[in-house]
């Protein structure tokens, strides 16, 4: 039989979530080292045949209770129970193992051992099948959810429906469910007893564990309704179907299972769990009616020693000052506010008792003031549709609404705790949230923190540095800033020296994490931001420490000096080359257009050497064009040579070279577009008269060298003049 090369789609396995379990399996025949697939090995003195199968037991009735790897000749026709997972059958040396069909009958001697089933597996779970080829429609079938097959291979073969038909014990009900295919586990749940929901695959995950994974709720739903018993048991590594939907945010999922689970089976260590992976994934919502129902969650250590404001400290896209909005979303971003009633009760956030915070998007969770006014729901319902990424980025402001909401309450359960008033409590052995907020360029959270416990400002971390220490050190500006905001306090914090000797100055200096030095694209652009942010931070600190040196009798200038002297030869090659290839497209145009004023279209008057259509106003426009075209590249060839003839010091990447490539950039753009104009001026006099239709589409055609150049350049001006002027 042919396998089919089709690809179907599926959850990834449970065992890629969580790493299996070392369990002792034989790999092959202990004879001759071959995978036991079939095999038939006739190296043995007594004539023995090792008839070999899959590493993982399948299915087999009537087989009695014997412990996994004994092995007893006596047969028994008592309790089913697990058997080992290949037999030794007596043949002559001559003769030959059958292979076996799909349409074969199981024809094995059952095989028994003393021994007590064990209980936290149900009996079902003790079949075992002899090839694992037998079971290859039924795991197609669930694979593509095609239940008509499914069902004809479950009528001919009794008891299938329960079998283990993959190397990692799954049966159909693990597989369907993994592939998402509600009809077919419904279907097949009918079939199926109620304890047999309960079968675990190798890695001790239930079929609930593959539906928690797939996010399809009415599966899960199936299921639980069969056997209540479902969502309290646990899976690999001791999680329950809780935890896998959670970890895997699937929304819908955690809060059917949530409400399904029995809540005396949690413990703390489950509920900090769950808050954990809920706000690893975004589920704010959930993660706040967890707090809720378990306050003493905001003061729980994990392993790591950390809580879940450290989660929180390190997610800086949860919140307004993260996210990257487009000029578009940008403006669609405030309209979620109160100054347009009915939209913003649409869409801002609102608690609920039930599910915690949801996004009321839809007509039938809109105010009950609202739902009997047609104009204004349909006027939402229009804007939420046709109003191009208005849905997203409302969203985005949602999340970082709950975010924020977040915040505030782990604080608030923080501070008020018994656990020192949360002095202590806010340090922790690895890294404290504050610190981690400052490093991430979150000013949500060090606002939060600030203003719950104003004594976090003089903190310190291991190295003595301040949380602006911090910031300067990643290049976060929205967190220095706050800077400007505390007074007369900062020129005390700014005194603070670190375990080098280095002031804040001194980090200052220091070249930029690499994620922050890419902010902008090339060397210089990069060289130029990097003075920017030590001139602003020599602003705020004193004069003396200007010329205090450091553990290495460095001061912050010349650390400035050794840190970025790579990057100042880097972003002097950048310029160069930059600067050599526009200049030479400058060239070409100011030749062709100091040329083609002298080879005017239409000719010259023979008598008085006047153009002919001197007079006309494509012959004007033509002139004015070219003029503008020739001039512009002219300057842009003196832009260019004044950046390869530049000294290159260390303060010309401040203001100097970056102005002078963004004044011969644009002033090529222009030259590029007036040459345009300028040969569709002169396209037009020779030719408009007598094909007056090709005008307007090679006109149209004309545009695109320049949109194309704009497109192109536009990001590099932006790096000059706007994005590295904001540091």
């Amino acid at each position: 039989m042919q396998v089919s090369n089709r690809r179907f789609e599926r959850a990834p396995s449970i065992r890629q979530l969580f790493p299996p379990k070392n369990h002792d399996k034989i790999n092959g025949c202990e004879t001759c080292s071959v995978p036991f697939i079939n095999h038939q090995c006739n190296n043995t003195s007594e004539s023995q045949i090792c008839q070999c199968y899959s590493s993982k037991p399948l299915l087999l009735e009537n087989v009695a209770p014997t412990p996994r790897n004994s092995i007893s000749s006596t047969p028994s026709h008592g309790i089913e129970h697990a058997v080992s997972i290949y037999q030794v059958v007596q043949r002559p040396s001559t003769s030959a193992i059958p292979s076996l069909h799909v349409d074969d009958q199981l024809d094995l001697q059952p095989i028994n051992s003393s021994g007590t089933p064990s209980s936290s597996f149900p009996a079902f779970r003790d079949k075992i099948p002899a090839n694992l080829h037998m079971y290859l429609p039924l795991y197609r079938a669930a694979l593509r959810g095609d239940w008509e097959r499914a069902n004809e291979f479950l009528n001919l073969h009794p008891g299938a429906e329960h079998a283990w038909i993959s190397r990692g014990w799954e049966t159909a009900l693990h597989i369907s469910s993994g592939a998402r295919h509600t009809k077919f586990v419904e279907e097949l749940v009918k079939r199926m007893k109620t304890t047999d929901l309960e079968i675990r695959n190798k890695d001790n995950n239930t079929a609930l564990c593959f539906a928690a994974a797939s996010g399809v709720t009415k599966i899960a739903k199936l299921m639980v309704d069969r056997n209540r018993n479902l969502p309290g048991i646990r899976g690999s590594e001791g999680v329950t179907p809780l935890y896998i939907a959670t970890l895997l945010g699937q929304r819908d999922m955690v809060w059917y299972l949530y409400s399904e689970t029995n809540h005396e089976d949690l413990n703390t260590e489950d509920y900090f769990s769950l808050l954990i992976a809920a706000l690893t994934t975004d589920l704010y919502d959930f993660a706040l009616h967890l707090l809720e129902r378990e306050s003493h969650l905001a003061t729980y250590h994990g392993l790591n020693g950390e809580t879940a404001l450290h989660v929180l400290a390190r997610k800086p896209s949860s919140f307004t000052s993260g996210i990257q909005l487009g000029i578009w979303e940008r403006c669609i971003y405030p309209c979620g506010n109160d100054t347009v009633m009915f939209l913003s009760e649409g869409i801002q956030v609102k608690l609920t008792t039930g599910y915690g915070w949801q996004l009321n998007n839809s007509l039938a969770h809109l105010p009950s003031t609202y739902q009997d006014n047609l104009l204004l729901t349909g006027l939402w319902q229009a804007v939420k549709y046709l109003v191009p990424g208005f849905e997203a980025v409302q969203k985005k402001k949602t999340l970082n609404a709950q975010a924020l909401k977040l915040v505030q309450r782990l604080c608030g359960l923080i501070v008020s705790s018994d656990e020192i008033q949360g002095g202590d409590l806010i340090k922790s052995p690895l890294s404290r949230p504050l610190f981690v907020a400052a490093e991430f360029g979150i000013p949500e959270i060090v606002m939060e923190l600030i203003f719950s416990y104003p004594d976090l400002l003089w903190k310190v971390d291991g190295q003595n540095r301040s949380l602006f220490h911090i910031a300067i050190m990643y290049r976060q500006e929205k967190v220095f800033n706050l800077i400007y905001d505390i007074g007369a306090h900062k020129d005390l914090i700014t005194s603070y020296r670190d375990s080098n000797n280095h002031n804040i100055l001194h980090l200052a200096g220091k070249l930029a994490p690499s994620d922050k030095l890419h902010v902008v694209s090339g060397a210089a652009l990069q060289m130029q931001r990097e003075l920017l942010w030590f001139k602003e931070v020599e602003k705020i600190t004193h004069p003396l420490f200007k010329e205090i040196q450091d553990s290495e009798s460095r001061t912050p200038q010349r650390l400035f000096t050794e840190e970025h002297r790579g990057l100042a030869k880097e972003g002097e090659k950048w310029l160069k080359n930059t600067a050599s290839s526009c200049m030479l497209v400058s060239t070409l145009i100011t030749t062709v257009m100091f040329a083609a004023i002298f080879t005017v279209p239409g000719g010259n008057n023979d008598d008085n050497g006047y153009p002919i259509f001197m007079h006309t106003t494509s012959f004007k426009v033509f002139a004015l064009s070219d003029a503008l075209a020739l001039f512009s590249s002219v300057i842009s060839i003196l832009m260019f040579l004044s950046i390869l003839t530049s000294r290159y010091a260390q303060d010309d990447f401040l203001v100097s070279l970056p102005k002078r490539l963004s004044v011969g950039i644009a002033t090529l753009f222009f030259s590029i577009i007036t040459m345009l104009i300028a040969f569709g001026a002169a396209f037009f006099i020779v030719l408009g008269h007598q094909l007056a239709w090709i005008v307007i589409p090679t006109t149209l055609v004309a545009c695109i060298p320049a949109i194309l150049f704009a497109f192109l350049q536009f990001p590099l001006l932006v790096d000059v003049d706007l994005k590295s002027q904001r540091s």
